[in-house]
């Protein structure tokens, strides 16, 4: 199994002055290396077909290279699960004042939630971050997971790899649709619904 990793918004809680008020994990899950190629190759195709430089970001993408990009992975297999968090609900001292503890602890927890979907899964996230912090990341992960979820996490950078770029595209579609101050927030979770396993708003 293979699962790519990927967030919208930040971890940090200075609201008045461009901290986002929601932060989202989601993942993206292959069960074989077989569907990941193929979602790749038509990802590849699409990029090709719209001429479109670098990487897909949802938060970059206008509305019609959205729409091209969920109607173009439509047909393609797998599934999402995505931990939605509204900073407000936050009162850990350490969750609020550590930006990688932060991210940490809900990329476990999207993880750790997943319904028994993670079996000996490859984890690829998205390589920001500097090495010591990865190195710690990988550590925790490989502790607070169940035994038998994990194979092993590795770091990958998204300009460079388009199943990263779809979890970004996922997390932003889900994102938006808690944005209702915003044109078209709900349209593209709704075209992903189909993919979606669970949406959990942590609480």
């Amino acid at each position: 199994m293979l699962v790519f990793i990927d967030e919208s918004g930040d971890p940090g809680f200075k609201l008045a002055r461009g901290s986002t008020n929601v932060f989202v994990a989601a993942l993206v899950a292959f069960q074989n290396s077989t569907a990941a190629q193929l979602t790749q190759t038509a990802i590849e195709a699409l990029a090709t077909r719209l001429r479109h430089p670098g990487e897909f970001k949802f938060n970059k993408s206008r509305h019609e290279v959205r729409d091209a990009f969920f109607n173009a992975v439509q047909g393609c297999a797998f599934r999402v699960r995505a931990i939605v968090v509204r900073k407000a609900v936050i009162y850990s001292p350490h969750l609020r004042t550590n930006n990688e503890a932060f991210y940490s602890f809900f990329v476990r927890s999207v993880l750790s939630f997943d319904a028994g979907l993670l079996q000996n899964a490859t984890v690829i996230i998205d390589g920001s971050g500097d090495r010591e912090f990865k190195r710690e990341l990988k550590v925790y992960l490989r502790r607070q997971l169940k035994p038998g979820a994990l194979k092993g996490v590795r770091f990958s950078k998204s300009e460079n790899d388009r199943l990263v770029q779809l979890a970004d595209m996922c997390a932003g579609a889900i994102a938006r649709s808690y944005k209702t101050e915003r044109e078209l927030a709900a349209r593209w979770r709704t075209m992903l619904r189909p993919k979606i396993d669970n949406v959990w708003e942590f609480k």
